[in-house]
């Protein structure tokens, strides 16, 4: 499960051979939740906007390599 980035005590990861549709993790001690790439809404979870605020933000300014990296790990032959 690759640790895309930290931020404290948050991580976003994604998983290979996960289910659909794209999406990645966002993992902190007390809540994952997970976000679909497309638009960033969160699918699964639940998490207080604050607490995945930064994650969110970041996951927004990497949208396009979060996406290619979804295909990477999970869109193999």
């Amino acid at each position: 499960m690759p640790v895309l980035q930290r931020f404290g005590s948050v991580s976003v990861r994604m998983y290979a051979d996960d289910h659909r549709p794209p999406h990645f993790h966002i993992v902190a001690p007390d809540f994952q939740v997970l976000v679909r790439i497309s638009d960033l809404t969160v699918i699964v979870g639940e998490a207080r906007p604050t607490q995945i605020a930064e994650a969110l933000a970041w996951a927004q300014s990497h949208q396009e390599a979060l996406a290619l990296r979804w295909t990477e790990l999970n869109e193999r032959e």
